[in-house]
């Protein structure tokens, strides 16, 4: 996420680290060069000379140029300045009272609504509510069609009327999710290529037809000012209530995240991070800022390990370690776990220290996660509960099967074992428990 504005971030700030101090003069430097940076990822020119101007006004100071660590306090600053300029707290969805609850998503065309709508879906179903998705989008082509399978995938019903007045559709929604008990109805609406009044009056018309509890504008997180600039036409026209940005784990360059709130005084509410539907985090300011700055987001990898993480197999695999008797089934069980927090390189960027520094070969390194499961699938019950029987014929067949090379075989089995040798060290450990409910990691 935001990779070229943390490597630039990185580049500027690891400077400051060895500061043994501050002066005036290296702080104007430092800077000018985070003008730049925020300048090439495209924010709003006047967006970041208030940035920098609260950063200065914070940092020329005596407190900072007596401090034991002074380049470690400026970043500190730079921090507190982005978490502000990002909204400084989280604003969650008001979509308690009244049944059902209706939320309308609305945006340009092209931007990812409809795939948002049934991330949407899947993320409060999560939390317990029972959403409808309503396709009141009946001008771009399939893009009914789009919702009905994203519906599918997701496991979400999807109320169609085809290619009707979209007004009547949103009403009709609203109606169907009350016949069925569902508490949410989540409205996917047309989008331009541009803004314009058809469009807007449309919309006018839908949201006084159904009075939605939130109004989502979604916005294209690689497009920069754009993207700003239709958020303002759109609270121009719609009171929306926040902001989505999406295709944030393309090639962003950060200038719509950092500008938009700001230029538009509306909150950001969720950050859309993959195509996969579970690629959905509700977006808080100082996890933002903090992944910017290369300090990590400890607290969202948790929560990702906590929704992919099956209790029940987590504490079955601790009775296995603490017994010896971890197996290529339970190491490939972990291998899935792990891969349902979402995708490794996205992983490793929530780790403190790693983001801007995560080696070139991480990708390669999922493609050979994929190689592995392969192999662990072409093996059979018995060879996995006792790999010790794979001798040189069985491991020629399980590469054959794979699509593998031998040596690829033999390299997941030195893995296994060095994995092996572990969990028997955590398992012999006297007084101490394993950890329950996180994957183990290779």
């Amino acid at each position: 996420m935001l990779e070229d504005l943390v490597r630039k971030f990185d580049g500027v700030l690891r400077k400051l680290r060895g500061t043994g101090k501050l002066t005036e003069k290296n702080i104007e430097e430092t800077l000018r060069e985070i003008r730049r940076v925020l300048l090439e990822a495209d924010v709003n020119y006047k967006v970041a000379r208030e940035f920098i101007a609260s950063v200065q006004a914070r940092a020329v100071g005596r407190e900072v140029l007596d401090s034991v660590t002074p380049g470690q306090m400026l970043i500190k600053i730079v921090h507190d300045e982005l978490v502000t300029l990002l909204g400084q707290s989280s604003a969650p969805l008001n979509i308690e009272g009244a049944l059902p609850a209706v939320i309308m998503v609305v945006g340009l065309q092209g931007s990812g609504k409809t795939t948002f709508v049934a991330k949407l879906g899947i993320h409060l179903g999560k939390r317990h509510r029972k959403a409808l998705l309503a396709a009141a989008d009946i001008y771009r082509p399939a893009a009914i069609d789009q919702l009905v399978q994203l519906g599918k995938s997701a496991g979400l019903p999807v109320f169609s009327l085809g290619s009707a007045d979209p007004v009547k559709i949103a009403v009709g929604a609203v109606d169907e999710a009350r016949k069925h008990s569902l508490d949410t109805v989540i409205l996917d609406t047309a989008g331009r290529l541009h803004v314009d009044d058809a469009m807007m009056a449309e919309l006018e018309a839908i949201q006084k037809a159904v009075r939605p509890s939130e109004v989502l504008f979604v916005a294209d997180g690689m497009t920069g000012q754009d993207a700003v600039r239709s958020a303002r036409e759109f609270a121009r026209r719609i009171d929306f209530d926040g902001i989505v940005l999406t295709k944030m784990d393309g090639d962003a360059r950060g200038g719509a995240a950092l500008s938009i709130r700001s230029a538009t005084g509306k909150p950001i509410k969720f950050l859309s991070t993959s195509e996969k539907l579970d690629g959905i985090e509700t977006f808080h300011p100082d996890r933002l800022a903090s992944r910017i700055l290369g300090m990590g987001d400890i607290v969202t990898l948790v929560e990702k390990a906590q929704e992919g993480v099956d209790r029940e197999k987590a504490e079955a695999l601790a009775r296995k370690i603490k017994t010896q008797e971890f197996t290529l089934e339970d190491f490939l069980d972990q291998l899935q776990q792990v891969k349902k927090m979402g995708p490794l390189s996205q992983l490793m960027e929530m780790v403190p220290g790693m983001k801007g520094r995560i080696p070139a070969g991480v990708e390669a390194d999922e493609k050979s996660l994929v190689k592995v499961e392969a192999i662990i699938h072409s093996m059979t019950v018995e060879e996995r509960r006792k790999p010790h029987v794979l001798n040189g014929s069985r491991r020629k067949r399980i590469a054959a099967g794979s699509g593998t090379q031998v040596q690829d075989v033999n390299r997941l089995l030195k893995q296994f074992q060095t994995m092996q040798v572990l969990m028997k060290r955590m398992g012999k450990l006297q007084g101490r428990k394993p950890m329950r409910g996180v994957p183990f990691g290779f």
